[in-house]
């Protein structure tokens, strides 16, 4: 399988895509004005104890003061009593841990929010592709949404056999369920360079200096998606080529040979097709190549997919035509949920099938389709109704709502109310507002669609309104007003 990864970087938007045989099957975007703190390390400086909260403020360089409280400094959780037994060790007070002045190295774990500072810890965290690092613990820990009790207890062995007795602490990250033992080599020879690293910043940095930054998304991309089937790396900026050059030499030697610059006059996103491809996954009909089409709906609740024959008629019979379609919608399914990245419950409404063989052979295409996805995916077996329940593990927010926003026509809706119900909506309010005011007469003003019905086809219910309230009315239409858009205004 041929698989690149082309990354597009400008001042302030950098994009990656994932291209395999040809086919976008991801995008990652990351935009300069969204870039926040959380994961960054700094070398602060205590500058307020406030023992009444068990909590201080830290200078790090930003803003504002940042928050640290009690419970998130780095101290003994137990202790060894006389008779050789551990016991809890209460909290000491915040003054017993930091004082005025003092230097101290924190992690942000929380951006600042309207008028409060970032909040921060002690405990430091430095993640890689399958491991966190916890670099002032020794405690070796696996993600409790890897389920399976076995593939928990290997990992944890695995990990332990690794490290050996001197060891930092680790935990096992989601993305390692599976995972080889290369893998794990490679992530923990990668975390102990990066320690050793921030360690030396640390050492050089000065007070409200940032140590440690969490990859941007050109070198995370690499981190996270670099393997031996990536047949090429492709970067439009030289700059950007630069640092990914040095972090691939440095971590990833074997495949620094593959990463390389993009000179072309035309946009490396529009040679690829990517461009209309990232349109085309902000719609919600997908069609399929038979003639079929889905639907995707993305709610607050779950993701439906549904699935639809559309113009095309098979060429032997009905069972066998929507069979046909299910395969591909199988296939175009699990490369949506990927290119869209949506996570959470999914719901996928097949066209129903009489046949179980058939059924099994689509619910196995939908698996086997899924099985390239980075994100864990859990695909259940097909109910009487023909519905798929599956999940699919959420990593950042989708691609629709990183690039969009709510209609401000419909409010997010999908739809609008149409000119007619509009219109009657204005004439209760007329009733409203004169039962309520003084007024000589009233204007109304809205969406040209809406004045346009409303003295066309209403022209009768109007004369009968001003009659019936004794008033006169005046419509006017107003250009920039959405269809649902109106104001009465008594004159």
């Amino acid at each position: 399988m041929s698989e690149e990864i082309l990354i597009n970087v400008t001042p302030r938007e950098t994009r990656v895509a994932v291209v395999e045989n040809g086919m976008l099957q991801e995008v990652h975007v990351e935009r300069a004005s969204r870039r926040g703190y959380v994961g960054n390390i700094y070398k602060g400086k205590v500058s307020r104890v406030m023992p009444g909260m068990q909590a201080a403020f830290v200078e790090i360089g930003l803003e504002r003061a940042a928050f640290l409280h009690a419970s998130d400094i780095v101290r003994p959780q137990i202790a060894i009593d006389e008779n050789g037994e551990t016991a809890a060790i209460p909290m000491p007070p915040i003054n017993e841990l930091v004082r005025d002045g003092q230097e101290i190295v924190v992690q942000v774990v929380k951006d600042p929010i309207g008028s409060k500072g970032a909040r921060l810890t002690t405990h430091l965290s430095i993640p890689s592709r399958y491991l966190v690092l916890l670099p002032y613990s020794k405690a070796l820990g696996v993600s409790v949404r890897i389920e399976d009790d076995a593939e928990r207890a290997r990992l944890k062995e695995l990990l332990a056999e690794l490290l050996g007795e001197t060891r930092l602490g680790y935990i096992v990250r989601t993305n390692a369920e599976g995972t080889t033992r290369e893998a794990l080599v490679e992530d923990i020879g990668y975390l102990g360079k990066l320690w050793s690293a921030v360690q030396d910043n640390i050492a050089r940095a000065r007070v409200g200096e940032r140590v440690y930054e969490d990859l941007s998304l050109p070198l995370r991309a690499l981190r996270d998606l670099m393997r031996p089937s990536v047949e090429k790396v492709r970067i439009d900026s030289r700059e950007t080529l630069e640092r990914a050059q040095h972090f691939v030499v440095q971590f990833m030697p074997e495949l620094a040979e593959r990463v390389e610059h993009y000179p072309g006059e035309r946009p490396i996103f529009d040679l690829y097709g990517v461009e209309d491809e990232i349109q085309n996954a902000l719609r919600k009909n997908v069609p399929l190549k038979s003639g079929g089409y889905l639907i995707i709906d993305q709610t607050e609740a779950m993701t439906t997919i549904d699935v639809n024959t559309g113009g095309f008629l098979g060429t032997r019979n009905l069972e066998e035509t929507v069979f046909r379609t299910n395969l591909e919608a199988a296939q175009a399914a699990a490369r949506q949920l990927r290119l869209r990245n949506l996570g959470g419950i999914i719901i996928i409404d097949f066209i129903d099938m009489i046949d179980e063989e058939h059924q099994r052979q689509v619910l196995r295409q939908l698996q086997k389709s899924m099985a390239r996805d980075h994100a864990k995916a859990t695909v259940y077996d097909m109910s009487p109704l023909g519905l798929v329940e599956m999940t699919r593990k959420r990593t950042t927010e989708s691609l629709e709502r990183q690039l969009c926003e709510p209609c401000p026509a419909c409010a997010g809706r999908g739809s609008m109310k149409t000119a007619e119900t509009i219109t009657y909506e204005i004439f209760r309010e007329i009733t409203r507002a004169v039962r309520q005011f003084d007024a000589n007469k009233l204007l109304v003003l809205a969406a040209p669609k809406v004045v346009n019905r409303i003295l066309e086809e209403d022209s009768a219910a109007v004369a009968e309104l001003e009659e019936f309230i004794g008033k006169t009315i005046r419509f006017q239409p107003e250009e920039h007003y959405s269809q649902e858009q109106y104001d009465v205004v008594l004159l």
